[in-house]
């Protein structure tokens, strides 16, 4: 009788998903590392947009109190 061929197909399987998850998880770390940064001109129009904000009428006449 001829000895039985053990197949490896399991193992190659395994360390494929294993090297598919490290590099799934090292790509997810790096791209949460990167800084956010603003730039002058992200600040300036960030800033126009706050004082367009406050100088904004939100007032309705409404009391918010009577409203039942």
């Amino acid at each position: 009788m001829e000895p039985e061929k053990k197949s490896n197909g399991a193992f190659v399987g395994l360390v494929v998903i294993i090297i598919i998850l490290v590099v799934g998880g090292i790509y997810i770390w790096q791209s949460s590392q990167k800084e956010k940064t603003v730039t002058n001109q992200d600040a300036a129009v960030l800033d126009s947009l706050q004082l367009d904000a406050e100088t904004t009428d939100t007032d309705t006449g409404v009391d918010v109190n009577t409203i039942d």
